[in-house]
């Protein structure tokens, strides 16, 4: 059942509508573990919006298995990729767009995560925004092994869908028009991704000031 179709058209606008049907939400969630073009968490929040206000338990459990499978899928075939090219001689642009979205800083801190606290930090790495690429290639220079590191996916995949699943319940539970709910779980989920690069932003302005 494509839910999001039969969804009224004052929902959201029609490209939406048109985006968050089941194999559409599957496939952009993939696509989003593998490259960061799609804001996949904003999807997850606003498929649950119109979930919510269909009051659909069966939906809100649909999008949940989807979104997460898809996210478990698209982070195992980065990995696999990224496990190639660490194994070629020559590399791979995989592995090259891998280190290229993990500065040295949140790679170092990774690695020492990972050392200490092992699977732990893999499944909290894709709650954190922009942690979870740091992450997984602290992962493949650990040389873990893909079964390890799906392992440790699988219940970070189930964390993060929940949790965006629950911004759009939250968003959607505040407004009485689904568009009004749609709105909210958009700026919650950048109010969300924003934060901790706000957060270093500041601690570096703070530090700067401090040594002047």
């Amino acid at each position: 059942m494509n839910w999001f179709a039969s969804a009224p058209a004052s929902v959201t606008p029609e490209y939406t509508q048109q985006a968050l049907g089941y194999p559409s939400l599957f496939l952009l969630v993939l696509i989003g573990a593998l490259v960061p073009v799609v804001p996949t968490g904003a999807l997850v929040s606003t498929a649950s919006v119109v979930a919510f206000h269909r009051t659909s338990p069966v939906d809100l459990g649909l999008i949940f298995v989807t979104a997460s499978l898809a996210a478990f899928l698209g982070d195992g075939t980065l990995y696999w990729l990224g496990r190639r090219g660490m194994r070629s001689k020559n590399g791979s642009r995989w592995l090259e767009a891998i280190r290229r979205r993990a500065p040295e800083d949140r790679l170092a801190q990774a690695q020492e995560k990972l050392a200490d606290h092992g699977v732990a930090v893999l499944v909290l790495s894709r709650l954190v925004p922009a942690g979870r690429i740091p992450v997984m290639l602290a992962c493949l220079m650990a040389k873990w092994p893909l079964r390890r590191f799906a392992r440790g996916n699988l219940p970070a995949c189930l964390a993060w869908a929940v949790t965006y699943q629950l911004i759009g319940i939250l968003g959607g539970s505040l407004f009485d028009e689904p568009w009004e709910g749609v709105l909210a779980a958009i700026l919650l989920t950048v109010a969300v991704s924003a934060a901790p690069s706000l957060w270093r932003r500041l601690r570096r302005t703070a530090a700067t000031w401090g040594r002047a």
